[in-house]
């Protein structure tokens, strides 16, 4: 097309306003460029040093209810819930545990808590599941036990008043880091908590040559609460009020510390977002303003080109076409200069952030947006410019020339 190697002509004749405008973008967006990769950086690591603790994403029922099957069921189709698994009443999740080779490990009893799991806890490892007998258990436990993964594990409970205490063993399949379950806990299927609730309930257990005062086939399936995981973050707070009011109860979990962390985030986008729009109407006047010059100090050149006829509509495109490929110029240069400040950001105040995680971050998506909004507004600034190259009047602007 004609006009766009004119226009491509002229910019390198006059390369002196190719570079003023390309540096009043650069000198704007780089800045905003390295808050923005900073604030995603330093954000996303927080998020991710959250996720990486389940018990963020963790809703306990405080104290001892009675719920059924019915009441719990529409909870596990709720799109937010993660994991859910029911609870025993907390007077009978306490047991002690041993080593099962008491000679090797030297008999060793500690007390523990005892924690109901399933299918998709995310406590465990991702992919691991328990089987009946399989147990999880945290990293203080097993170095107070020197238990690792493949040792089997036995679970006491502390009875008083029984003559013969419920001994199960349970095969230890993964040894939890500190940050993924705390303090001295076991984490074991739901039916094994439900079994050792049953014996503190002083009921039958045969396969297990326990006499009580009451009959296992007469008991009733109730459950003294839920542990569950919210999905994401964002999720935490209004599904805890939803569990509440759905169950009657009162719950706990850490959803303080998430929606302040949260709030961080809404508070910086917002910043950011001030920040962004008044640098844009900064870059959009002076870009205005330049192009808007230029047109007015080339009317004589215009006309000309006007002349061997080219249409006004054509001749508009001129200043739109020299945006272009100024705004292109100015994303390329700004990029490139964001990345080196990104680096050299990331070794003077990057120490402090979890291992592998990067000071000023901008994703693929983002840096399109960025691109997108940068190229619209540089076009709108020079469409302003191109109205007023399209009213030129060939024949008046050069009689005016040669007056």
């Amino acid at each position: 097309m004609l006009i766009v190697w004119l226009a491509w002509r002229d910019l390198l004749r006059e390369r002196f306003f190719l570079l003023c405008n390309t540096a009043i973008m650069v000198g704007i967006l780089v800045p905003l460029l390295v808050l923005f990769g900073v604030k995603n950086g330093v954000y996303n690591a927080l998020i991710g040093e959250m996720l990486r603790d389940p018990a963020n994403l963790q809703i306990d029922t405080a104290g001892n209810a009675s719920f059924t099957d019915a009441d719990l069921a529409p909870l596990r189709d709720w799109p937010e819930v993660a994991f859910l698994t029911p609870k025993v009443r907390g007077q009978f999740d306490y047991v002690n545990v041993r080593a099962a080779n008491a000679g090797q490990k030297g008999g060793r009893i500690k007390p523990a808590l005892m924690v109901p799991s399933g299918l998709g806890d995310p406590t465990l490892p991702k992919g691991m599941s328990l089987g009946p007998d399989d147990v999880a258990i945290s990293a203080q436990l097993g170095e107070l036990l020197g238990l690792t993964a493949g040792d089997t594990l036995q679970i006491i409970t502390q009875a008083d008043d029984r003559p013969r205490q419920l001994l199960l063993d349970a095969q230890v399949v993964a040894v939890l880091s500190p940050a993924a379950l705390s303090g001295r806990a076991v984490l074991a299927p739901f039916a094994r908590l439900d079994l050792i609730e049953a014996f503190y309930d002083s009921y039958s257990l045969p396969d297990h040559d326990i006499i009580g005062t009451r009959d296992l086939s007469e008991r009733n399936a109730t459950y003294a609460g839920v542990r569950l995981y919210a999905r994401a973050l964002e999720e935490l707070a209004a599904l805890q009020i939803r569990i509440e009011a759905q169950l009657g109860i009162s719950t706990s979990a850490r959803t303080r510390d998430v929606e302040a962390l949260l709030g961080l985030g809404r508070k910086l986008d917002l910043a950011l977002g001030l920040t962004a729009a008044l640098a844009a109407l900064g870059l959009g006047g002076a870009l205005v303003l330049g192009f808007w010059s230029d047109v007015a100090r080339k009317k004589a050149v215009l006309a000309g080109i006007a002349l061997i006829g080219v249409s006004g509509r054509e001749l508009a495109l001129f200043p739109v076409v020299q945006a272009l490929i100024t705004a292109l110029l100015g994303l390329v240069l700004s990029f490139t200069f964001y990345a080196l400040a990104g680096e050299v950001a990331a070794n003077l105040f990057g120490q402090g952030l979890p291992e592998g995680a990067a000071l000023a971050v901008i994703s693929l998506g983002q840096a399109l947006a960025i691109c997108g909004a940068v190229l619209v507004l540089v076009v709108g600034a020079a469409a302003v410019a191109g109205w007023s190259a399209g009213r030129l009047d060939p024949a008046s602007v050069l009689r005016e020339a040669g007056a």
